[in-house]
């Protein structure tokens, strides 16, 4: 079912955002207005593709002779290109199965999206573009399996939160290395803070609030070669945090209440550079400041993913933001996390769903994660537990539709934890009704720390909370029939390049049993940090997620 517009879609005219008419070889957008060839190579920023379906996948670029430019044209002028593309089936292009021309336009920072439709289901391809002489890198991609075909397996990655400023990009390097066949991105996939000098290398421009801004930051972002390198590898399905746009917003109030007047303004110009900049389908193209992104991704009868927006619909955090004490407006069943024709949506997905795994992509902690010992629950405003009746509703929707195994994705928290989740976490031995995977960052926080199993002290009175660790990394999966495998994987430093990757920890899940069970233990030289260190250490990660 896809998903229906929102109150906004409906109010407010003008297509905004999208890069080129979706090409296949039967269908090919409007010639371009003739303009001479860049001189020197445009596809500096790389290739990717995204949202796989059993027939066609979407293929991206963006032209840029000089990402850098302060006015967010990438150095390209106010003409339009056409580039001709392939998708072969063999990466020599000897076995070219399909093929067309993409406009370019400069009203969409010269970004294209090309729907390469006529595939074959579940096979491996290889895409290209061209411009006059320049040829652009080679990606690999992957349609999804036929709708009522069983996998043998998924190897799906999934990442979130990569900082420019603290730290390389060596996490998505290595799970370039690593070949996945799908790569799920959670969200905070660029920072709009103003360039600061502490880092390892600094972002370019002001804090970004203009699309312009947002554009020039995209772009830097683009240029690096371990991100550029996992884009090329597979298919990526995407969705926002809070960086994207603004630190901690919630529909259309801003992290400073004074920045409210022009925040839907800045929210437009955020949504339009997102969608330039990422492999999305012309039905998640923002229109004015509202754009369309939870959607929903099937791997044959293997794997539902369906991909949220826990942002862009919220009610406001409740009690100032932060962490509180027994806030009473968190538990009021007015609030919502994710809107009500999201909640619906997905509701809906769920009693429809067939799949043997459902995969909730999303961006904030679900569990309930309580950081003081006692009769008083403290808890971060910005999660599922600021919106508990929602947390509630949802976790009763999978349990009222009989999905047989909800995992749910989550990024933001700058660290690696595992979790069982439960139908009422005032049971503590009550059945586990679920699984969440949290992913570490890329890069955000800087280099991390490591710590044994077990030792996170809130974990003594969240018994739910099976594995917490303070390095930087990603997770891998690897999906079949009967189990889910779930490497942590971790980088000992990410302040220079090339670190290794190493697999931390590893669970399986098992089919119709969402218990975590713990298969490899891999600590590096751990140095041993008092309970009140570990707890600083998560808080300082979190001030500004």
């Amino acid at each position: 079912m896809e998903p229906t517009p929102s109150r906004r879609t409906l109010l407010t005219a003008g297509l905004v955002g999208t890069a080129a008419v979706a090409a296949s070889p039967s269908v090919l957008p409007t010639a371009a207005v003739a303009a001479p060839v860049p001189r020197t190579n445009p596809f500096t920023l790389g290739v990717a593709s995204g949202d796989p379906w059993p027939d066609s996948v979407i293929l991206w670029t963006r032209l840029a002779t000089d990402p850098m430019a302060d006015d967010g044209r990438g150095g390209m002028s106010q003409a339009s290109h056409q580039l001709r593309w392939e998708v072969a089936s063999d990466q020599r292009f000897t076995k070219v199965v399909a093929s067309g021309t993409a406009t370019a336009r400069p009203e969409h920072g010269h970004a294209v999206h090309v729907e390469a439709r006529g595939l074959r289901p579940g096979r491996e391809y290889w895409y290209r573009f061209r411009l006059g002489r320049h040829v652009s890198r080679t990606g690999r991609t992957r349609t999804a399996p036929r709708r009522n075909e069983m996998p043998s397996a998924l190897a799906m990655a999934f990442a979130s939160c990569a900082h420019w400023e603290q730290g390389y990009f060596s996490a998505y390097r290595r799970l370039a290395d690593e070949r996945p066949d799908l790569v799920v991105h959670l969200g905070d996939y660029q920072y709009e803070y103003a360039g600061a000098t502490t880092g390892v290398r600094t972002h370019e421009g002001p804090e970004t609030t203009t699309l312009a801004g947002y554009r020039q930051r995209h772009a830097q972002y683009k240029t690096d070669p371990d991100l550029q390198a996992a884009h090329a590898v597979a298919p990526w399905l995407v969705t926002w945090d809070d960086h994207e746009v603004d630190n901690n917003w919630a529909d259309s109030i801003p992290e400073n209440e004074a920045e409210r007047p022009g925040f839907l303004s800045r929210r437009e110009a955020a949504f339009r550079a997102y969608y330039e900049n990422m492999p999305l389908r012309p039905s998640s193209a923002p229109t004015g400041y509202d754009m369309q992104l939870y959607r929903r991704l099937q791997w044959g009868q293997l794997a539902t993913f369906h991909m949220m927006d826990t942002r862009q619909y919220r009610s406001n955090q409740a009690c100032g933001d932060g962490w509180d004490t027994d806030c009473p407006e968190a538990s009021s069943a007015r609030r919502t996390i994710t809107g009500t024709a999201q909640e619906a949506w997905l509701l809906d997905g769920f009693q429809r769903s067939r799949a043997r795994w459902d995969l909730l992509g999303q961006q904030v902690f679900f569990a309930e994660r309580d950081r003081e010992q006692g009769a008083s629950t403290t808890v971060s405003m910005d999660a599922w537990d600021g919106y508990t009746a929602s947390r509630q509703r949802i976790t009763d929707g999978w349990l009222d539709g009989g999905v047989r195994n909800p995992v749910v994705l989550t990024g933001d928290v700058h660290t690696h934890w595992a979790n069982e989740l439960k139908a009422d976490y005032d049971d503590p031995e009550g059945r586990s009704v679920g699984t969440e995977l949290v992913t570490s960052s890329v890069t955000s926080g800087g280099d991390g720390s490591d710590s044994a199993i077990g030792s996170y002290p809130w974990q003594a009175w969240n018994p739910h909370i099976k594995f917490q660790n303070a390095l930087r990394g990603y997770v891998s999966t690897v999906i079949t029939p009967g189990a889910m495998d779930v490497s942590f994987r971790c980088l000992p430093q990410v302040r220079e390049r090339g670190a290794q990757a190493f697999t931390r920890a590893r669970f399986v899940v098992e089919d119709r049993d969402p218990t975590l069970h713990l298969v490899e233990d891999n600590p590096i030289d751990i140095v041993r940090q008092s309970p009140a260190r570990q707890v600083a250490e998560t808080l300082a990660l979190e001030d500004e997620l």
